[in-house]
C-alpha cells in the first residue's frame, strides 16, 4: 500500500475513533452508571494501557520534582474539559455539542495571539467570522429546539479549558517529556478529580452485567490506545498538518452516530453550521503554526455524551 494512503487511512481511523465513545458509554448510563463513574474507570483502565505502551517501547516512568505541579494543573483542566462538555449534553443534541467543542483550535489560535504575541492574521479573523456564523446556523435544534445559552456556555468552557491545556503542554518545561509519558501522567493525575467527586469510591457506581465491563475496557482501548498510535504513525506518513485536519472527522463521525443511531436530526440548516464551523477550522490548521500545538496531545480524552433528562 502506497504510504501517502496508508497515513491518511491512520490520520482518518484515529479521529473517527472518538465518534465511537457514545457507542459504549450509553450502554453504561442506562444501566445507572453515572458520568462520574465512567471516566473514573476509563481513566482507571487507560492508565495501565498507557503503562504498557510506555515500557513496549523502552520508556520510564521517571519525573523531575518540577514537572509534577504543572502536570497537575494540566490533569484537572483535561477533566474539567470533560466535565463541561458532559453537562453541556444535558442541554443539547450529543453531533450540535460536538461541533462547537470543535472550535478549540480557533481558541488555541487567540490565545497565541494575545498571550504569545503570535501574528493574528487576516485569514484567521475571517475564519473566526466563519466559525461563529456557522454557530448561529445551530441557534435551533434539528427538532425546532432553541438552543440551551447554559449547554452552549458549558461546552464553550470545555472548549476553553482544551485550548489552554493545548498551549500550556507545549510550554518549553513540559515540551522536552515524552508525549506517551505526559500522556500516562495528565490521566493519572486528572482522575483525581473523578476519585474526589465520586467521594474516594463511596459514590462510585459498578455494572452489574458482565458485558458492560467489556464497555468500559473499550473506552480506554479505543479512543486512548488505537488512536493515539494511529496518530503518530499517520504523522510519520503524511506529516503534522493532513493528520491535524483530518482531525475534522470526529464531530463529523459524532454527527453521523447521533442521527443513526440515537434519532438526532439534521437538517439543512444545521448541516451547513456544521460544515461552516469546520471549514473555519481547517482553514486555521492548514494556515497557521496552531498545528504544532494540536498535534502534539491530540485529543487524547473521550469526550462521552451525559443522558439528557
Amino acid at each position: 500500500m502506497n504510504a501517502k494512503v496508508k497515513g491518511y487511512m491512520l490520520g482518518a481511523i484515529a479521529a473517527a475513533t472518538y465518534g465511537m465513545n457514545p457507542l459504549f458509554a450509553l450502554p453504561l448510563y442506562k444501566a445507572g452508571m453515572d458520568p462520574d463513574s465512567v471516566l473514573f474507570f476509563r481513566y482507571l483502565f487507560a492508565i495501565p494501557v498507557l503503562g504498557i505502551m510506555l515500557k513496549a517501547r523502552g520508556r520510564n516512568f521517571k519525573l523531575c520534582r518540577k514537572d509534577i505541579p504543572p502536570l497537575i494543573v494540566l490533569g484537572f483542566l483535561v477533566a474539567f474539559s470533560s466535565l463541561a462538555l458532559f453537562l453541556s449534553y444535558n442541554y443539547m443534541e450529543a453531533g450540535i455539542a460536538s461541533t462547537l467543542l470543535f472550535v478549540y483550535p480557533i481558541m488555541v489560535a487567540l490565545i497565541m495571539s494575545l498571550l504569545f504575541k503570535e501574528k493574528l492574521t487576516l485569514q484567521t479573523v475571517l475564519c473566526i467570522m466563519l466559525a461563529l456564523g456557522g454557530i448561529s446556523l445551530l441557534y435551533k435544534t434539528g427538532s425546532g429546539a432553541t438552543l440551551s445559552t447554559t449547554g452552549v456556555l458549558l461546552v464553550m468552557g470545555s472548549a476553553l479549558s482544551y485550548a489552554i491545556y493545548i498551549v500550556g503542554v507545549n510550554r518549553p518545561r513540559l515540551k522536552d517529556i515524552a508525549t506517551l509519558k505526559l500522556t500516562f501522567y495528565i490521566l493519572l493525575f486528572g482522575m483525581l478529580l473523578f476519585l474526589i467527586r465520586i467521594d474516594f469510591g463511596k459514590s462510585l457506581r459498578i455494572v452489574e452485567d458482565w458485558y458492560l465491563w467489556g464497555n468500559l475496557l473499550a473506552l480506554a482501548i479505543f479512543p486512548t490506545a488505537i488512536s493515539f498510535l494511529c496518530t503518530t504513525q499517520a504523522i510519520q506518513y503524511i506529516g503534522s498538518t493532513p493528520t491535524a485536519i483530518l482531525g475534522a472527522l470526529e464531530p463529523l463521525t459524532a454527527v453521523f452516530f447521533g442521527v443513526t443511531i440515537f434519532g438526532e436530526v439534521l437538517t439543512p440548516r444545521l448541516g451547513c453550521g456544521i460544515i461552516m464551523i469546520i471549514l473555519a477550522v481547517t482553514l486555521i490548521i492548514a494556515g497557521s503554526n496552531v498545528t504544532a500545538y494540536l498535534i502534539r496531545f491530540r485529543k487524547l480524552f473521550p469526550r462521552l455524551p451525559f443522558p439528557r433528562k
